[in-house]
């Protein structure tokens, strides 16, 4: 499921840089599948080496392959310089803008997993690591990022990490309290649907003006509809207090990434379509 919240902005931004009536770049699509599993892995390697001492105090994270000391810390380093290696070579394979740009991400991996320590909104972080894509997707398919499409894309993406990421750390909260781990979810409290209702809408408002910066047609609106309706039900429903409810309205939102990209993909298509009908009417007007 990490791997497919960090790999599904990389697909938005993909399918949203591809050229009307076209599908995305299936070549790009498969080259940001690899780097995903690859940053994921390494981002849980580089999470578990600095939670080690607090995964052993929390009942879910206990049995983790560090906290529970079946791989040493020295293991640890050479499995993440293998990670990195590899993602490196995933990256060379970019243009140079995007390098830079995929170069610029490694901060925020290696330092997202501290800010638990000293902030309550952690998660923010995470925002900022997680949709890293939403330019990078952009930018290897048009060589630079156009500010107008990849901003709110990204802004869209941190909102909604914010919602998922804190209904997660909802299954912790009381672990996270007793060893002075902080999150939304001890910030929010019993005012989290009111916070997430607001994280929605400001999502689903910056993937509109994404729709109207790329001039995106029927098919993604309704996708976004579809994505509105998913939310509201996920955010009503929710049970804060129930740890398997938690996880499993977390675990849903794979189902609204794959929404958006079906959206953006369709919506794509439909571009051809309706420049086909324009040109037509033109002709025939010409002939006329």
């Amino acid at each position: 499921l990490g791997t497919w919240l960090l790999y599904l902005p990389c697909t938005w931004s993909i399918g949203l840089a591809a050229e009307p009536g076209s599908f995305p770049d299936w070549y790009m699509l498969s080259l940001f599948g690899t780097g995903a599993v690859l940053m994921r892995g390494a981002g849980c390697t580089i999470n578990d080496m600095w939670d080690r001492d607090y995964d052993k105090k929390v009942t879910r994270t206990a049995t983790r392959p560090i906290a529970a000391g079946d791989i040493s810390t020295f293991q640890s380093f050479v499995f993440l310089g293998g990670q990195l290696t590899l993602a490196l070579g995933v990256l060379l394979c970019l243009n140079y803008y995007s390098i830079a740009l995929g170069a610029a991400s490694l901060l925020l991996v290696i330092t997202y997993p501290l800010m638990k320590r000293i902030t309550y909104w952690p998660q923010l972080a995470l925002g900022f690591t997680f949709n890293w894509g939403a330019l990078l997707g952009w930018s290897a398919v048009k060589g630079s990022c156009d500010p107008f499409v990849c901003l709110p894309l990204y802004f869209s993406g941190i909102m909604w990490t914010l919602i998922y990421d804190t209904i997660y750390a909802h299954q912790d909260k009381r672990d996270d309290a007793l060893i002075g781990v902080k999150s939304t979810a001890l910030r929010f409290r019993e005012n989290t649907k009111q916070w997430l209702s607001g994280f929605s809408v400001a999502m689903l408002g910056a993937l509109s003006l994404v729709g109207v910066n790329t001039g995106q047609t029927v098919p993604y609106y309704t996708a976004l509809a579809a994505v509105a309706a998913h939310l509201t039900h996920q955010i009503y429903t929710l049970d804060i207090h129930r740890p398997e409810d938690c996880w499993d309205k977390f675990a849903s939102n794979r189902t609204i990434g794959l929404i958006i990209f079906l959206g953006i993909v369709l919506g794509n298509l439909w571009k051809e379509k309706k420049t086909d009908e324009t040109k037509k009417n033109t002709d025939s007007r010409t002939e006329n």
